[in-house]
């Protein structure tokens, strides 16, 4: 399995990424990236997933069933928060953009978060406002976690989903963690990252590696990039100074909780946040 997935190798027309379970070599999730021309929209078919769709830049409409929900969306991932409406298994919509905030009127950027799924639920639509924000960490360790499809924040089948912004110099994941197997304390998730950087220069480094080290990988990581975590720890992740970083997980697995283990090596660090205080550079967006 390829794990570092550079910005523009999982492109097809009309995405700049398009990555389903089996392009990924597992099982569970999937993620698109849509640029969508104002006036050009497109067909969505959930056969055999659920999926949340997250505007990145502009805003746009969606209709499933009988509604229409209007996505207010933001100008980038580091000006706001946005709003979303999830897409329950089986359903159909149809995805249109006309800008939207900030987007001008040239259409719009959207992700498209996918899990597989056995059970069907209502489509449903959640304003930017009902988003919670999580500071996570402290000192050189905060980050900031937008908890728009959580295990605990919205009901799905099996989709988990979260963003997560961290300012220049810091660093998110951190300390490595895992859930790749089921255990006290652990769920097993397959888990995608997708990188935004806040100038197309920007850069960061992401690590990986199992508790044997017969993986232990570290990447650096670009605008557009995809990482793939099919087991093993992962963190750190970070930029270096003068670069904001993005970064939207999609997460699935059999079980629908976030669960995780902390690497023993280095599960101190957490303790040691008592003694520091939060980076007042965040909350980034609200």
């Amino acid at each position: 399995m390829k794990l570092h997935r550079p910005a523009g190798s999982l492109a097809s027309p009309g995405r700049t990424v398009s990555l389903s379970p089996a392009e990924a070599g597992w099982t569970y999730c999937g993620l698109e990236v849509i640029q969508l021309r104002a006036g050009s929209p497109v067909e969505l078919r959930c056969d055999g997933f659920e999926a949340a769709i997250l505007p990145l830049g502009g805003g746009g409409a969606v209709e499933v069933g009988s509604s229409t929900y209007r996505l207010t969306g933001r100008s980038s991932v580091f000006s706001a928060v946005s709003d979303f409406a999830y897409l329950p298994l089986g359903s159909e919509a149809r995805l249109s953009s006309e800008g939207g905030s900030g987007g001008g009127s040239d259409g719009g950027q959207f992700a498209i978060t996918t899990a597989a799924a056995s059970r069907s639920l209502e489509p449903a639509y959640v304003p930017a406002e009902a988003v919670r924000v999580e500071i996570r960490g402290a000192g050189r360790s905060t980050r900031q976690i937008n908890n728009f499809m959580a295990a605990d924040a919205f009901e799905a089948d099996s989709l988990i989903a979260v963003e997560v912004l961290t300012p220049a110099g810091n660093w998110s994941g951190w300390p490595p963690h895992k859930h790749d197997e089921l255990a006290d304390g652990e769920v097993p998730l397959e888990e995608i990252y997708y990188y935004r950087f806040s100038s197309p220069d920007g850069f960061g480094f992401h690590r990986q590696y199992t508790r044997d080290r017969s993986t232990d990988l570290t990447f650096t990581v670009g605008d557009g990039d995809v990482v793939l975590v099919p087991e093993g720890y992962h963190g750190p992740c970070g930029p270096p100074p003068g670069y904001d970083m993005y970064f939207l997980n999609v997460m699935a697995g059999p079980v629908r909780r976030w669960e995780v283990s902390f690497d023993p090596a280095h599960a101190w660090v957490r303790e040691a946040w008592a003694n520091e205080e939060p980076d007042p550079r965040l909350p980034m967006t609200r």
